[in-house]
């Protein structure tokens, strides 16, 4: 880990004043306490180096700090709810750190359109709460739901736990007010589905992390409520059975939802004592799918695809969830994983590949771990009906975690040069940030981050926004 002496830090007086001037003294904050909370994510890897925070409430505000940045000469970093898994809002070089927790209100709704406008720091729980009050439904949806923020989704175009039905966070943005990193605000494409007059540029604010500019404002759209969810755990033998299973349940079934993870996860989230096994039979990997039982008929070819599978050999036990409650049970099978292995100081990999080469990629990618890390404990997990894999290799108790993140960081270009292999992405949704800058190289060739840089240029000339996260 870098150390960047975080207590040396701080604006000048100058500057200073000017921001509380702006957002009044209460909005600035320049304590220690809480530039280490506001100034750092999820990610164990950097230590946090920012100058102030700042809390503005509207666009305007937040276009005023960028101007003032660019004035002079400073860098920002924008900071929503801080769960990101790569270093992409953590601030290392002195930055004003834009926090956009004071922006969380909903703005307007418009139901003949099924569109709702909202402020870049609404929390993706609030959105859904939201949606359901209308009787509609925001299907973007994973573990961090409860904390993380419209605008960060929209940085990392955020999947989650839907997306082998709904798609990603892309697929639900139908218009953005953005404060580019030259202080300009642009608002794009106003919501609308239907638009062709030339680039569409709030699709290049989708998963740039605030290299750009920050969003402020976005129009989503909204989709109806699913309706009697059925929730399967199916315990399989090996990675080569999953995807028979997924191939089984999709001839007939619209899945909503098709999840793996290993009995290594399993044990964690068991012994955290939150819930309990779904069935006697320990398995070395396990299948959660979901789907709409409106009617019987679906009910009931879910449980023939079942025995199909067990016939095959491709499953060994499983059960069918018969309430609401046993559904959210056998979910947080799943969504508990990350929270009951964080202990652990995992190093992760959020890696991905066409689902027609799941299959070989896995094959490739564990021979590597079990040649490499025979002794560490591997955590396996991900959406793997999107080709979404989660590689969690959890540090042992006798290592520090600068040597465990070391000896991980060893076998990182083995793992993607098997990416490459296969020509899938180095990181399917937590976006690049710091912790996967150095290997963009892998999924991206010379030539098309040359075009990215330029991209950058034009909307931040002065490299004001985010400096250091995607490329250097």
């Amino acid at each position: 880990m870098t150390d960047l002496s975080p207590s040396t830090s701080v604006v000048s007086p100058a500057v200073l004043a000017r921001l509380q001037a702006l957002l009044g003294e209460s909005r600035v904050k320049t304590d220690l306490d809480s530039r280490m909370t506001w100034g750092k994510d999820w990610t164990k890897h950097f230590e946090p180096n920012p100058s102030v925070i700042v809390f503005p409430s509207s666009t305007e505000e937040v276009k005023a700090i960028v101007q003032l940045a660019n004035a002079e000469g400073l860098k920002i970093t924008p900071s929503g709810g801080r769960t990101g898994l790569s270093a992409g809002a953590v601030a290392t070089q002195g930055e004003i750190v834009v926090s956009l927790d004071r922006m969380n209100k909903v703005l307007d709704f418009l139901p003949a359109d099924r569109l709702v406008r909202v402020q870049a720091g609404v929390v993706t729980e609030q959105l859904q709460q939201f949606a359901e009050e209308q009787g509609l439904y925001y299907p973007v949806d994973f573990a961090s739901a409860g904390s993380s923020q419209i605008g960060g989704n929209i940085g990392t175009n955020a999947g989650g736990i839907k997306v082998i039905k709904y798609g990603m966070t892309r697929q639900w943005v139908l218009g953005l007010t953005v404060v580019t990193g030259k202080g300009d605000v642009l608002q794009l494409n106003r919501g609308m589905i239907k638009n062709a007059t030339g680039y569409d540029l709030r699709q290049l604010f989708i998963g740039a992390e605030g290299t750009l500019g920050i969003v402020t404002e976005a129009e989503i759209k909204l989709e109806r409520q699913p309706q009697d969810l059925r929730v399967m755990v199916l315990g399989v033998p090996d990675f080569a059975a999953v995807m028979p299973i997924l191939h089984a349940f999709q001839q007939r079934i619209d899945l909503t939802a098709f999840e793996f993870f290993g009995e290594v996860a399993m044990q964690k989230v068991i012994a955290a004592g939150h819930v309990a096994r779904p069935f006697d039979t320990p398995c070395p990997f396990y299948v959660l799918l979901e789907f709409e039982g409106r009617f019987e008929a679906v009910v009931d070819d879910a449980m023939g695809i079942f025995e199909h599978c067990v016939n095959q050999g491709w499953v060994v036990d499983g059960v069918m969830s018969q309430s609401l409650e046993q559904a959210k049970n056998l979910w947080r099978l799943r969504e508990d994983i990350s929270e009951t292995i964080a202990p652990f100081t995992p190093y992760k990999n959020d890696i991905s590949v066409l689902i027609t080469h799941v299959p070989a990629f896995i094959a490739d990618i564990d021979a590597i771990v079990a040649a490499r890390y025979p002794d560490f404990e591997i955590c396996w997990f991900g959406h793997i009906g999107d080709g979404n894999l989660h590689l969690n290799i959890l540090k042992p108790a006798h290592l520090s975690k600068d040597d465990f993140f070391e000896q991980c960081k060893a076998v990182n270009i083995q793992v993607f040069e098997t990416v490459q292999k296969y020509q899938g992405s180095i990181s399917a949704e937590h976006g690049v940030g710091m912790t996967k800058r150095d290997y963009l190289s892998y999924t991206r060739d010379p030539l098309e981050i040359e075009y990215l840089r330029a991209v950058k240029t034009v909307f931040d000339p002065n490299n004001v926004m985010n400096p250091g996260k995607i490329f250097l």
